[in-house]
């Protein structure tokens, strides 16, 4: 009997000493590009250039130019209540607010950047943070026309702006094929358009709409573009476009760190908003 439970002692040793090898070896054999879960951020919290800084870097800001360019701002929860008085002092007279992303989130400061801007003479309008990984394009346009997204005539309210670019959350493409991608843009863009009676405004990165839709180029007839760039000048545009409606260029600006310049006078502002 003795030798019996020695034997089985020595057994459950073997067996547990086996489990804590494999677990080991499981810890030890993550992917190198594996990151912890601390590293991403809560689902909401995106923003307009989220990665521009990240995956295209920065390379100064635009010099003074001899074209005529209105200055504008972006804004989502991050930058809480904002001061609008002093935005308008400093020449900004346009402005876009987070208003939703996918289809579980709803900026909680929107009322006030939305309604704020406007009450202080600036032409608003809000966007919309896609996520393709969660819910298709139709669900998340009409989650964002039903809490903001909207636009009516009236010569203040600018189109909506689908804002697709890297996911802060996982994958660059929100493991989607390239052709996949551009289903779902297309998918949002025609509900937006259905909804409201306008194509919405694209704002991307070249180089994300290079990787993840295959430089597709059949959006660029009807959808303005806002192209993201951290730099002295636009760069290459993105497969289509001939020409940029607005442009962030920094994440580091006065007041509220995301600002950008529209491609014309204050007048062609007013003419994107009034359609």
């Amino acid at each position: 009997m003795l030798v019996h439970r020695s034997g089985s002692a020595r057994v459950r040793r073997f067996a547990v000493t086996g489990i804590l090898l494999a677990a080991f070896s499981l810890v030890f054999t993550l992917p190198a590009d594996a990151s912890p879960a601390a590293d991403v951020p809560p689902r909401g919290s995106a923003h307009l250039g989220m990665g521009v800084a990240a995956h295209d870097g920065v390379h100064g800001t635009p010099a003074r130019s001899r074209a005529v360019q209105t200055e504008g701002v972006d804004v989502s929860s991050h930058q809480g209540d904002v001061a609008w008085p002093t935005l308008w002092s400093s020449g900004v007279r346009w402005a876009y607010a987070k208003a939703t992303e996918g289809t579980y989130y709803t900026n909680p400061y929107f009322a006030q950047q939305y309604n704020g801007s406007y009450d202080v003479g600036m032409i608003r309008g809000a966007y919309h943070f896609a996520t393709p990984d969660t819910t298709g394009g139709a669900a998340q346009a009409d989650h964002f026309v039903d809490h903001g997204g909207g636009w009516s005539r009236d010569g203040r309210t600018l189109p909506g702006v689908l804002d697709i670019e890297w996911n802060p959350y996982g994958a660059t493409c929100y493991g989607r094929t390239q052709s996949q991608m551009v289903t779902w843009i297309r998918d949002f863009l025609n509900t937006y358009k259905a909804r409201t009676g306008r194509d919405a405004v694209i704002y991307t990165a070249t180089s994300w709409w290079t990787q993840c839709t295959g430089d597709y180029a059949g959006f660029a007839a009807a959808n303005p573009l806002w192209i993201a760039r951290y730099a002295s000048s636009v760069g290459t545009l993105p497969a289509g476009w001939g020409f940029h409606t607005m442009w962030q260029y920094t994440s580091s600006g006065p007041t509220v760190g995301d600002h950008d310049r529209f491609n014309g006078a204050l007048d062609r502002v007013v003419a994107l908003a009034n359609g």
